[in-house]
């Protein structure tokens, strides 16, 4: 394989997930727009339901930056959906953590998110779609390990 080819590769892997992020976008949207909530605030709730994190551990979970998560929090406190408590580990980072009407917002989108993954999984099959599952999660892994050797554009 040539360098060319590789290069290819690598784009269409970055063009293709970029593609793929939006189109998760798009379906999120719609399965959160009918209880009142966007895409963003369903992602910030889904990752604080088992246990409150703190912004910064969310931001991490999700692969975006802490000011996109810490905008997104403060939203959610206003309107009622998730509250800050106190982070035993940290005085100044406070836990992120679902109110009643947050986890209630969350489950109401269920039933939708339910009926579409069936969807997913009937018209791409079982198998297929836990292939490229494992292949997304592979494909972080590596990627999450050569990020740390890759040298910064201006060395």
């Amino acid at each position: 394989m040539s360098v060319r080819d590789e290069q290819d590769l690598l784009s269409g892997l970055a063009l293709g997930s970029f593609r793929l992020n939006g189109q998760f976008l798009e379906v999120a949207e719609g399965l959160a727009r009918p209880v009142g909530l966007t895409a963003a605030w369903w992602q910030v709730l889904g990752a604080v339901l088992s246990q409150p994190l703190s912004v910064a551990d969310i931001a991490r979970e999700m692969g975006i930056t802490r000011q996109s998560v810490q905008r997104v929090a403060d939203l959610l406190v206003a309107r009622g959906l998730a509250e800050y408590q106190p982070n035993p580990a940290h005085r100044r980072a406070k836990l992120v953590t679902p109110t009643h009407d947050g986890r209630q917002a969350v489950a109401e989108i269920g039933p939708a998110h339910a009926g579409f993954a069936a969807r997913l999984v009937e018209a791409m099959g079982r198998d297929e779609l836990a292939a490229t599952l494992a292949a997304i999660r592979r494909l972080s892994t590596v990627l999450g390990e050569l990020a740390h050797d890759t040298p910064d554009v201006d060395e």
